[in-house]
């Protein structure tokens, strides 16, 4: 009754739309005291949770993302990728994409390259006759693409709470992550394939080579970072540093970021990285409260007997991953769920870096489906628009993800196949 109690009251304060941390914390705090637990213990539990090695590459993650985005790393991707498919048919359709992927391998978060990307694509999409329903909806699905591929934010936080390599679950989110990309492409062909508005540019070499040279070095930070993980060379948190200090010399050497942007970049920075963890310590508290209750082996008890079959449970994963990616941030997900559903994969001879990339990626549909939609409400602050046309406008593109997620569930080792083979 009390853990019902609990739900209950932080069902409501989110629903009134109290900040998530706040939300987990407050009701917590009151069943700490109403349980006989001090709050210096409660407090001890929060401080504790963020006290982690591989939570540490995360301010850094996002400290890499912040930079990128004040170097205008984010236009220059842009321009490059208009210039060479400039003259297609529907051609800022599949620059958003290429663009996306391009950035996502340097910021790690969905609502940075929405905030980003979306300063840039839409106004360009609008003036080139495409509606803006398609803009919004194929900027802001192709945003989901940065949480999925490496370096993830929300893949740093699963391998910290699940206990496995940072390396191999980046190694396993990039297919995932390529095929997010195609499926959008496929999307943005069957939606501008007939559309006489759109405007087409005129193919130039010259512009090519331009753009092209002004991409090259801001392309060497995921071959450092990633190719830094994978190959042995930096730790994850190592990595986020030197990705970060690559991105402060590519900014000051562009002169798009100078000494005076410096504390807004790193107050960004701060805010950001002090609201994921305030996030990560709540619900790590909300945590310990339903292991005292035995929440986790009521669940794993009800779960086992309604299936025996994996593939039955990852659909649950999955179903229960996606409705609360749709009112909670994935962090928050990942530090309540994880301790719960590691046991029961293990128990099921699930992957757990499988399970990973499929909690993720279910998790990140929830970013552009209401009531929250973070993305909805980035996109609806950069063009002012409804959030029934972010959404309707999204809705098509996240038909490519939904079936990404099942082909996860009936065929795993198509994603493990990579790490396995790089023997991590």
């Amino acid at each position: 009754m009390s853990v019902l109690v609990l739900c209950l009251l932080i069902t409501l304060l989110l629903i009134i739309r109290v900040p998530v941390a706040f939300a987990f914390i407050g009701p917590s705090l009151l069943y700490m005291v109403l349980s006989d637990h001090s709050t210096g213990h409660a407090l001890r539990l929060v401080a504790q949770s963020t006290a982690s090695f591989p939570l540490l590459a995360v301010p850094l993650f996002i400290l890499l993302g912040c930079l990128a985005n004040h170097a205008g790393i984010a236009t220059r991707l842009f321009d490059f990728a208009l210039a060479l498919l400039g003259r297609v048919r529907g051609s800022l359709g599949y620059v958003s994409v290429g663009t996306a992927v391009g950035f996502s391998w340097m910021s790690g978060s969905a609502v940075a390259d929405a905030a980003a990307l979306g300063k840039v694509q839409i106004p360009a999409m609008l003036r080139a006759g495409y509606s803006k329903r398609f803009a919004l909806g194929v900027t802001g699905s192709a945003s989901l693409i940065a949480p999925v591929m490496p370096p993830s934010i929300p893949a740093v936080i699963y391998a910290g709470l699940a206990a496995v390599s940072t390396g191999a679950l980046f190694a396993a989110s990039v297919v995932p992550a390529l095929l997010m990309a195609l499926g959008l492409c496929v999307v943005v062909f069957l939606l501008v394939r007939r559309d006489p508005n759109i405007q087409r540019l005129e193919f130039s070499w010259a512009r090519v080579r331009e753009t092209g040279v002004r991409v090259i070095a801001p392309l060497g930070a995921p071959v450092v970072i990633i190719g830094g993980i994978l190959g042995g060379i930096f730790t994850p948190t190592e990595a986020a540093a030197v990705g970060a200090a690559y991105m402060a010399v590519l900014g000051f050497a562009y002169r798009t970021l100078r000494l005076r942007d410096l504390p807004k970049v790193l107050t960004e920075a701060v805010l950001t990285t002090g609201a994921v963890m305030l996030i990560v310590a709540s619900a790590n508290l909300l945590g310990y409260i339903f292991a005292r209750e035995q929440v986790p082996q009521q669940i794993s008890e009800w779960v086992l007997g309604l299936t025996t079959d994996p593939t039955v449970f990852l659909l649950l994963v999955l179903l229960l991953s996606f409705v609360l990616g749709t009112a909670l941030d994935a962090v928050a997900v990942l530090t309540l769920t994880v301790p719960i559903l590691l046991p029961l994969s293990e128990v099921y001879g699930v992957d757990p870096i499988a399970l990973g990339v499929l909690m993720i990626l279910s998790q990140m549909i929830g970013l552009l489906t209401p009531p929250v939609g973070t993305v909805i409400f980035v996109l609806q602050a950069i063009t002012k628009a409804r959030m029934s046309e972010v959404f309707w406008g999204s809705l098509p593109f996240l038909v490519p993800f939904v079936l990404l997620c099942l082909a996860i569930i009936f065929w795993p080792d198509a994603i493990l196949y990579l790490p396995r083979e790089l023997g991590l």
